[in-house]
């Protein structure tokens, strides 16, 4: 059986002592409950450090993870944080290809490539994010984008290795518009991307937790999480609110 992820992505939000707040709002609100999910906060790069230390010390029922790193080991690279200096504080996930650092960033497949291969060979695991734009999805080309960014990067690696990966559907259109693609929508894709990864990896493709990312919330997310690939979600704004984000979890 897949496992089932629900992923909090802060993004560039908070400061260190709401993130400390949140945390502890988290612990109180799973320290009773009962679930076979992974729960997942990944804050901003200057509270893992502090946020690591309260997780383990405490006890709390949550795993951490990064938005981003870098795609070098070490070295003269200002400003950048590498995947050894994530593991260090205790991050388990790594959040990878997100559209935000496409987009905004350049973020190219042979860069994400390595990052990917870094974020595997220190023994955490990337949450790896494909996703089609509007007008991508419009011109009928969202297979076919989605596809891509499959190939250019998962297909580079051996079955063994993307065993240890998480993929993360982000229809673009649906981040942080209001707009959210339908439970059959997320299967549809959902279901092809297992199919993409399949006719390269064969039954690989079966054990590959795929979360859905685009504007989930407690209203929504049971309808979602119910389809037969989706395994879960990637969350945004709803992620920084703890009430809305474990009644997400709870959406199993």
């Amino acid at each position: 059986m897949r496992k089932k992820i629900v992923a909090g992505n802060w993004k560039m939000n908070t400061v260190l002592p709401e993130g400390e707040f949140l945390v502890k709002q988290l612990e109180f609100l799973t320290k009773e409950m009962e679930t076979d999910v992974e729960i997942i906060v990944c804050p901003p790069f200057t509270h893992l450090a502090t946020i690591g230390k309260l997780i383990k010390d405490n006890g709390i029922k949550i795993c951490m993870g990064a938005q981003n790193c870098a795609d070098h080991e070490s070295g003269a690279y200002t400003g950048e944080v590498s995947v050894k200096m994530l593991k260090d504080v205790s991050c388990k996930y790594v959040i990878l290809g997100h559209s935000e650092r496409r987009e905004y960033y350049g973020e190219t497949s042979e860069k994400l490539y390595k990052k990917i291969n870094l974020v595997i060979n220190e023994g955490m695991v990337p949450i790896f994010c494909v996703g089609e734009r509007l007008e991508e999805r419009e011109s009928g080309r969202h297979f076919e984008v989605v596809s891509e960014q499959i190939q250019e990067v998962l297909y580079k690696l051996r079955g063994v290795e993307l065993d240890k990966v998480v993929v993360a559907y982000e229809p673009v259109w649906a981040i942080g518009t209001g707009r959210t693609a339908t439970s059959d929508q997320a299967e549809e894709m959902h279901a092809y991307i297992r199919r993409v990864i399949a006719s390269k990896f064969g039954e690989h493709a079966d054990i590959i937790p795929i979360l859905y990312g685009g504007s989930c919330k407690p209203s929504n997310a049971a309808e979602i999480f119910l389809k037969q690939n989706v395994d879960g979600g990637l969350i945004g704004g709803a992620s920084l609110v703890a009430q809305d984000f474990i009644d997400i979890v709870k959406s199993f």
